[in-house]
């Protein structure tokens, strides 16, 4: 995470303890996307002139907090000197076979498509659905992935990867509080939820997993279906229409 990219350090924007809880938040929640245990985690930080001594150790204590509560080992890294704070988390997930591992691309036709939480909130300190994301994959989900980028880009990605077409019913999609309709909560990225589809003979399944898990509110919010591969948004009234979330460009 780059300062003026992924964050605003500057007065009145994010804290060096935000910024730290959310860049291994957004990693250890690629590992809660894929069903994996968490592991170890290697911080690589960037430090520019300006920053206190007292920032880089609230950014530091912050993801060590997040760590402990994840059963994360901050396990090593590397500081350097940056023209801007950059906070770089590696982080390794385990599982016991392969097997129990799930990928964005085994979308079936006729899968039911769910969410995890609600949409839009972009939260300062997100949860990353780990004890979720490990409850889906036992449960059956047949692809998964975290909403960093907004469900608009990314249930596309699980299309694509699958060879399906994810369809969106917008009306579905579960608000964070003060999202005044589904615009912003199919678009706006780090929300960190969990996308995933399967089998609707798994429905309960899955639904008791989750609640086993924690709890989490799960939304179910559209249907893979035949076509070209990606994800179609539908109104109430049928209309599609085009929508995209954060998209990477260099």
């Amino acid at each position: 995470m780059v300062d003026g990219v992924h964050f605003d350090l500057r007065p009145g924007g994010a804290s060096a303890a935000e910024v730290g809880h959310r860049a291994l938040a957004s990693a250890l929640s690629d590992l809660a996307a894929m069903g994996a245990d968490p592991g170890e985690a290697y911080l690589a930080l960037g430090l520019p002139d300006g920053l206190t001594e007292q920032q880089a150790l609230e950014l530091v204590r912050s993801a060590r907090a997040l760590a402990d509560q994840t059963d994360t080992t901050i396990a090593g890294g590397d500081i350097v000197s940056a023209p801007v704070l950059t906070v770089s988390f590696t982080v390794v997930g385990w599982a016991e076979v392969e097997e129990q591992l799930i990928g964005r691309d085994g979308a079936h036709v006729g899968d039911l498509v769910g969410v995890t939480g609600s949409l839009g909130g972009k939260p300062s300190h997100p949860t990353p659905r780990l004890a979720e994301g490990r409850a889906l994959a036992r449960a059956g989900a047949h692809a998964m992935i975290d909403i960093s980028d907004g469900l608009a880009t990314d249930a596309r990605h699980i299309g694509e990867s699958s060879g399906v077409r994810l369809e969106i019913e917008l009306e579905k999609l579960p608000l964070h509080e003060g999202v005044p309709n589904w615009q912003p909560a199919a678009s706006t990225g780090e929300d960190y939820e969990l996308c995933f589809t399967v089998s609707p003979e798994d429905r309960t399944r899955v639904e008791d997993a989750l609640r086993e898990a924690g709890g989490a509110q799960l939304t179910w919010i559209g249907r893979a279906r035949e076509g070209a591969p990606g994800a179609s948004f539908l109104d109430a009234r049928g209309d599609e229409h085009r929508l995209e979330g954060f998209e990477h460009r260099w």
